[in-house]
């Protein structure tokens, strides 16, 4: 297993054990680029209080690995975080959610590329309408 694999390994289970901003924010290099659905962020301050967030609102998160891959300096993972929204969500706009109680199961990827043992360059995707639409909160569709 390379540096790549083990920050990316440190990277879930401080999102889902841990789930505080310092052992969040130590996976990553202090200049730090992350691209998300919400946008981007930079400095690993930034990544890890938006990465926190989510911790908080799913606080029993749990991550399913589908696959795992190190290519080099580069580590991928997908598959599935499941939980139940019993906190707050903060939406990109800033405002917050409350809990809705239910559970998600949302399937996802996301993929870092290391130095030094830190994640320098992270890129996150999930079904975003698909997490809204389990919290109901999904916008309606056209019939």
């Amino acid at each position: 297993m390379g540096q790549a694999r083990e920050a990316m390994d440190r990277l879930t289970e401080a999102m889902t054990k841990s789930k505080d901003v310092k052992s969040i924010a130590d996976c990553f290099a202090e200049d730090a680029v992350a691209t998300t659905p919400e946008g981007s962020f930079r400095g690993r301050d930034a990544i890890a209080e938006y990465m926190v967030e989510f911790a908080v609102a799913v606080p029993d998160g749990e991550f399913e690995y589908e696959h795992e891959y190190e290519v080099g300096d580069t580590a991928i993972d997908e598959g599935w975080f499941h939980g139940t929204n019993t906190g707050p969500l903060k939406l990109p706009d800033g405002e917050m959610l409350p809990a809705t109680g239910k559970p998600v199961r949302i399937h996802g990827c996301d993929a870092g590329t290391v130095e030094d043992g830190r994640i320098v360059d992270y890129r996150l995707y999930f079904d975003q309408l698909a997490f809204l639409d389990q919290l109901g909160l999904a916008p309606a569709t056209a019939g």
